[in-house]
């Protein structure tokens, strides 16, 4: 799989690295562990999918996160993202909207040693202010428009976002950093569902 990333521009060393520790198959339904490595994503209930490893890896290494850094993630679903991050970072709080798939992210997270993720469950528009500024966020579920602003007045005077934006599941992965917007990849994702209902 690294050589695959390697081959279709990931380059970030602690990112290829990263990808080469984290257990991939701990984190997918025992139905789809042959697949686990094949870069297409997977459904891990709810209606939610795990990303396929090429989007993982671009994502995190598009948010340039220095090692020292906190990390806010939107969208845990399976945790892997999460895990990803937490090999290149200080410390990841990640938000997920249905209790079951957070809890089982707890659960697989502690399970294959990684320590420095924080899952919670709620709204991930709202973001987690308590521990605002964060050095980076990124968001695992299509925007409409824009990113929600709360999660774009939580990020440090330099921090960078990354968030898909489009409509009907089909979009843009964009960087937002420094007042800018930058086109990044063309992406599929579940939209980001804001407020009261089910959705992340």
């Amino acid at each position: 799989m690294v050589e695959r990333l390697r081959a279709a521009g990931i380059t970030d060393p602690r990112v290829l690295a990263a990808m080469a520790e984290v257990p991939r198959e701990r984190f997918v339904p025992a139905a789809f562990r042959r697949e686990a490595y094949a870069d297409h994503p997977l459904d891990i209930g709810l209606g939610q999918t795990i990303s396929a490893p090429w989007i993982v890896a671009f994502s995190a290494a598009a948010l340039d996160v220095a090692p020292e850094g906190r990390v806010l993630e939107i969208g845990t679903g399976s945790g892997y993202g999460a895990a990803v991050l937490a090999r290149c970072c200080l410390h990841v709080v990640t938000i997920e909207r249905h209790p079951p798939l957070a809890e089982r992210a707890r659960a697989v997270l502690a399970a294959v040693g990684i320590e420095n993720v924080e899952v919670r469950t709620g709204d991930g528009a709202a973001g987690a202010p308590d521990l605002a500024p964060f050095d980076a966020v990124v968001v695992t579920a299509m925007a409409t428009a824009e990113p929600p602003p709360a999660l774009l007045s939580q990020l440090a005077p330099n921090g960078t976002m990354v968030c898909p934006v489009g409509r009907r599941g089909k979009g843009v992965l964009t960087r937002y950093r420094a007042g800018r917007a930058e086109r990044l990849a063309n992406v599929a994702f579940v939209p980001l569902v804001t407020g009261g209902g089910p959705g992340l």
